[in-house]
């Protein structure tokens, strides 16, 4: 019974880790995003870190990746920036899979 506990143990193991990943790659691909968007807002330096931690922040409002979106979309709209819904998503959409080459290069 020890192998089969052994193998069990191993899953659960890999399914933390890896969800701890996605975590990571989450919070890395907000952070890119949240700077991209500053870009396009005319932040810079500190101001455009500062934003890009409100976005990370963001997220933690509801499950899934509609609050960054719904802060992203409000923002840019604030600020009079021209750009449609599906350009903010295929962003964050290709800055998640660069978050996540970057964590995995990084482990």
């Amino acid at each position: 019974m020890s192998g089969i506990d052994d193998l069990g143990k191993a899953h659960e193991n890999k399914f933390a880790h890896d969800s701890d990943l996605e975590f990571k790659a989450h919070a890395r691909r907000n952070k890119l995003v949240g700077l991209w968007a500053a870009g396009l807002m005319g932040l810079e330096g500190s101001a455009a870190e500062a934003y890009a931690k409100e976005v990370v922040i963001a997220d933690l409002e509801e499950k899934g990746e509609e609050d960054v979106f719904r802060k992203l979309r409000q923002d840019l709209d604030a600020k009079n920036v021209e750009i449609s819904d599906h350009r903010i998503r295929r962003q964050m959409d290709d800055l998640l899979a660069a978050a996540r080459e970057q964590i995995h290069n990084d482990g």
